[in-house]
């Protein structure tokens, strides 16, 4: 089983992907990157919330995120739909430099596909 690890803004379609996303399939772990905690995210117990201060500079942001991340797999499933540039170039460095293999998903209208 994958950990999923997602981007979260505050735009409602986008938390929509994200919540349906999560509904679809039975991962892992949940790591939800966000300045705030969502109400619109179905409540799981492997969902963990990452908040972070989108005001800190671009590589204080990847340092935190990379120290924060806990999988204990090589690869993990990463949707990026949802938040801002600035916070997903930051999840994408954490990740690569943390050396995890990336799958990109995202729900389309035939289910969860990698892209």
């Amino acid at each position: 089983m994958t950990s999923l690890i997602a981007s979260l803004g505050n735009e409602k379609a986008t938390i929509a992907h994200v919540a349906e996303l999560i509904k679809r399939e039975n991962w892992e772990k949940i790591i939800l990157v966000s300045e705030n905690k969502q109400g619109a995210i179905p409540q799981k117990p492997n969902i963990e919330y990452m908040i972070i201060n989108p005001n800190n500079m671009l590589s204080e942001l990847a340092e935190d995120i990379r120290k924060r991340i806990k999988i204990d797999d090589i690869e993990v499933a990463l949707n990026l739909i949802s938040g801002s540039g600035k916070i997903n170039m930051a999840i994408l460095s954490a990740l690569l430099k943390l050396g995890l293999g990336i799958r990109l998903v995202a729900l389309t209208k035939e289910g969860i596909k990698e892209i």
